[in-house]
């Protein structure tokens, strides 16, 4: 009898999904690699993220239909080429304190003889695979989040595309801003760590760059613009994580609406620092959030790379009884984590290492 792996993708949609799904599915079902193996697989492709496996009736073929997709070769031939997740997502949480399904999930895997679940997903997604780990369910996570805030690996699904997307959007960017002789205020992802912003301001010569990780000063700001006045070029590009904060305050939300993991939508901190810097400077100021902007298109050759690569560890590890871990990129190598050591964790840009607290930049010195 074959082992039948579920594979999902959950959380936000970034290029190299696709590529991970493409990857488990033709390492799992390789003809050549089953001829030298003593196991077969079946893979399961379950729709929606976690949201499928939930809501999903086994006895139902209707409901099957809709929920779950059987994967082969033939169908995930092409998918490392786009973007997006062709299994859909959610952010539903089955775990849900206020709408605990966790017991439906688990009647579910079991009435579909699934024997591994391959999650793909940030913090919350991967938070999930760990508590049905730790409920009996063999379980390998692959890590996904354009932020990298993720702990434990040194790259994540994603995140090279999305800062590609800053750059490129930022390089248009300049030239009306050049025209104009305008301050442009360009708000990027990243609720809790500013790696986005950093490497993707740092990529596109921004001239200051604001991130959670250090509370910043709007005067300070200005000063920096003030300064560079008539020195260089008329124009600059400013830089903000979504999550940023000024001293003392919170972040700034779009409204009060609480997801299902308890995360409330940022927004609005490019339109205070926009505002803020016309008002206390006189320079025309504007404001552009790339939001999701930077989750689309297909994936950049390191996504493209990087998705081959954890798909494959990830049936390694299935291969090798490694579960309750997630797929890790680490000094080079790839290895595997446990999930404890994930969830409820942040990977953040270390300040004294890589962030200038005088210049609101990168550093300037590297060894």
């Amino acid at each position: 009898m074959a082992i039948k792996i579920a594979v999902l993708t959950g959380g936000g949609d970034c290029p190299g999904l696709n590529g991970a799904i493409k990857w488990v599915t033709k390492t799992a079902l390789d003809p050549l690699l089953v001829r030298d193996r003593s196991v077969k697989f079946e893979v399961l492709g379950i729709m929606e993220g976690w949201k499928g496996l939930v809501e999903v009736d086994p006895d139902d073929p209707k409901s099957c239909a809709e929920h779950l997709c059987p994967l082969d070769e033939e169908k995930v031939r092409t998918w490392d080429r786009y973007g997006g997740t062709n299994l859909g997502t959610s952010r539903t949480n089955p775990f849900n304190p206020k709408n605990d399904r966790s017991d439906k999930l688990m009647e579910n895997i079991k009435k579909l003889g699934i024997d591994v679940v391959v999650a793909i997903g940030g913090e919350d997604t991967l938070g999930v695979a760990y508590k049905l780990y730790k409920r009996g369910v063999k379980t390998v996570g692959i890590p996904k989040t354009i932020d990298g805030d993720l702990v434990g690996t040194e790259y994540s699904l994603g995140f090279d595309s999305a800062v590609n997307i800053i750059m490129e959007e930022i390089d248009r960017l300049r030239t009306t801003a050049g025209s104009h002789n305008r301050v442009f205020v360009v708000e990027t992802m990243g609720r809790h760590a500013g790696w986005l912003a950093l490497e993707g301001g740092e990529c596109s010569g921004a001239y200051i760059i604001v991130i959670p990780e250090y509370p910043f000063d709007i005067d300070r700001i200005c000063e920096l613009l003030m300064e560079r006045k008539g020195r260089e070029i008329q124009y600059s590009i400013v830089v903000v994580s979504e999550g940023a904060k000024l001293g003392g305050k919170k972040e700034f939300y779009k409204d009060e609406k609480v997801d299902d993991f308890g995360h409330r939508s940022l927004g609005g901190i490019a339109s205070f620092i926009s505002d803020k810097i016309q008002e206390k400077t006189g320079f025309e100021s504007r404001y552009v959030v790339l939001s999701h902007l930077q989750r689309g298109g297909s994936p950049s050759a390191r996504d493209r790379l990087m998705a081959r690569w954890f798909g494959i560890a990830a049936v390694d590890m299935i291969l090798n009884d490694d579960y309750g871990r997630m797929v890790s990129y680490s000094h080079g190598e790839i290895t595997s984590v446990p999930l404890k050591e994930v969830v409820n964790n942040l990977r953040l840009v270390e300040i004294d290492k890589y962030y200038d607290t005088t210049r609101y930049n990168g550093k300037r010195s590297i060894l």
